[in-house]
C-alpha cells in the first residue's frame, strides 16, 4: 500500500464524529482570495490560492494543502481530536521554514487557534463567517507576547467542490 492510500481516509472516525465534524466541514475544495500584511513593508499583497481539505489516519483527522496560482503547495496543516485536550493543531510552510503549534475552539460559529509561530512569537488564527459554501480566515500575529496583535493576514474562501 502506498503513503498516499495509507494516509489518505474516507470519512471520520464514527466514534469521534461529532468532534471531528468542527474541521470536518472544510472538506473539499476551496478557491481562496488571499490578502497578507507585510511587517516590513507595511503593505498588504493578494494573490488567488486553492485551499483542499480531506480525512486521513483512518478518519481521525483532517489536512488540508494551500496552493498557490502555480499550482505549488506552499503548506499543510494537520488537525487531530485528542479527547485529553481537545484538538492539536500543526501548519508546516517549509519553503519559510515555519512551524506554528496549534490548539483550536469553536466560539459559537467561530473557531479560534491560538499558538506560537517558529519565531516564538504568539498567533492568532480564526475561522469566521462559517457557512456550507463560504467562509473567512483571518491570522494575527503578536510582538509582545499577547498584549497587542497586528492583523497579517485574511482570506476569503469559496467551495469548489465536498
Amino acid at each position: 500500500m502506498s503513503m498516499q492510500q495509507s494516509l489518505v481516509a474516507d470519512g471520520p472516525a464514527p466514534e469521534f464524529a461529532s468532534e471531528l465534524a468542527l474541521f470536518g466541514r472544510f472538506v473539499g475544495e476551496w478557491e481562496v482570495r488571499n490578502a497578507v500584511y507585510s511587517e516590513t513593508a507595511q503593505t498588504w499583497s493578494e494573490s488567488d490560492l486553492v485551499w483542499t481539505f480531506g480525512w486521513i489516519i483512518d478518519g481521525r483527522g483532517i489536512q488540508d494543502v494551500l496552493v498557490n496560482a502555480a499550482g505549488s503547495a506552499l503548506g499543510t496543516t494537520v488537525r487531530t481530536w485528542d479527547s485529553r485536550v481537545g484538538w492539536r493543531v500543526v501548519w508546516f510552510c517549509p519553503r519559510a521554514a515555519e512551524h506554528v503549534v496549534l490548539t483550536a475552539e469553536q466560539d459559537g460559529n467561530r473557531i479560534e487557534l491560538v499558538g506560537v509561530q517558529a519565531d516564538g512569537r504568539r498567533v492568532r488564527w480564526v475561522f469566521s463567517d462559517i457557512a456550507s459554501e463560504t467562509f473567512k480566515w483571518d491570522g494575527w500575529c503578536s510582538n509582545d507576547d499577547g498584549s497587542t496583535w497586528w492583523h497579517e493576514q485574511h482570506m476569503d474562501a469559496q467551495r469548489v467542490t465536498r
